[in-house]
């Protein structure tokens, strides 16, 4: 099992940035790819960036060039880096893990953008 523990989220002006964390826990595991999705109201979730553990990125083609996705393999956590935020970016943002073919989430950290 895995669980994860979002941090960072908050009310932010246009123009501005933010840094997600996400911290996975359990024992004796190894997590294959981690990353952030969204959920804006009344839209479906949608993937913001993944990483897979050497380090290889995908990220949705509205944040790329703003968001950076990061990973310490070692502390088993993720981070997200969002310069440059946009209304649009406002959301719920969901911390992701995927371990032996198993999806895990964490409950969500909220990311507001004003203008």
């Amino acid at each position: 099992q895995v669980q994860l523990v979002e941090s960072g989220g908050g009310l932010v002006q246009a123009g501005g940035s933010l840094r997600l964390s996400c911290a996975a826990s359990g024992s004796g595991f190894r997590i294959t790819v981690m990353g952030w999705y969204r959920q804006a109201p009344g839209k479906q979730r949608e993937l913001v960036a993944v990483i897979t553990s050497g380090g290889s990125t995908n990220y949705a083609d509205s944040v790329k060039g703003r968001f950076t996705i990061s990973r310490d393999n070692a502390r088993n956590t993720v981070y997200l880096q969002m310069n440059s935020l946009e209304r649009e970016d406002t959301a719920v943002y969901f911390c992701y893990a995927n371990r032996y073919d198993m999806d895990y989430w964490g409950k969500g950290t909220l990311v507001t953008v004003s203008s």
